[in-house]
């Protein structure tokens, strides 16, 4: 498994941390932003990270069946751990601003899911997720992200398997501090695509 130090790096040779003004996809503004996109369009070193993910929800989680994932940034990881573990890999849509399974996606009764994304800050997307899995009467066995900068603040309870935890600070949009004021932020996720 990939060191702290090794997954920055390859973070940063990517250009997927990138620093400025971000309002993210929760509403919450930060001075850094991880633009996974840009991790996963480096599929050489994008690999080295997913391989690592793999092994620590391998060591994590002995049993389940499905893997799914929100649209847009989850698609990606959520397919390369679905080959790594060997897995059927699903991802869930926003229809009119909620998460709905399209393209004749299901969720089997009983069945045993993993939710994976690429970023988890509040955990919004996940837990709409784990209300597809828990309304398919199905049961999540767990999360995994590549990057966790929730700072132990995210909806999710459970437990949450991640590459790399980051202390990222976040800031409500009437609390920023005066390094952002000066600062035309930017918003590059993909909530409300």
């Amino acid at each position: 498994m990939l060191s702290l130090e090794e997954s920055l790096k390859i973070l940063r040779e990517t250009n997927a941390l990138i620093e400025g003004h971000f309002i993210l996809s929760s509403g919450l503004h930060s001075s850094k932003y991880i633009q996974c996109a840009q991790l996963m369009s480096k599929p050489n070193l994008a690999s080295k990270i997913c391989d690592s993910l793999a092994q620590k929800i391998s060591k994590e989680i002995n049993e389940f069946d499905l893997i799914l994932s929100p649209a847009m940034g989850g698609i990606l990881v959520g397919y390369e751990m679905g080959k790594l573990l060997n897995k059927e890999t699903i991802f869930s849509e926003r229809v009119n601003g909620v998460f709905q399974l399209r393209r004749d996606f299901k969720i089997k009764k009983g069945s045993k899911v993993l939710i994976v994304e690429d970023v988890v800050t509040t955990g919004k997307s996940s837990i709409e997720c784990s209300n597809l899995v828990t309304s398919n009467n199905a049961t999540i066995v767990g999360y995994a992200c590549i990057i966790d900068r929730s700072n132990g603040n995210s909806q999710i309870k459970d437990k949450l398997i991640s590459q790399i935890q980051l202390n990222i600070p976040t800031y409500q949009k009437d609390n920023l501090p005066k390094e952002l004021l000066s600062i035309k932020p930017i918003k590059p996720g993909s909530r409300n695509l």
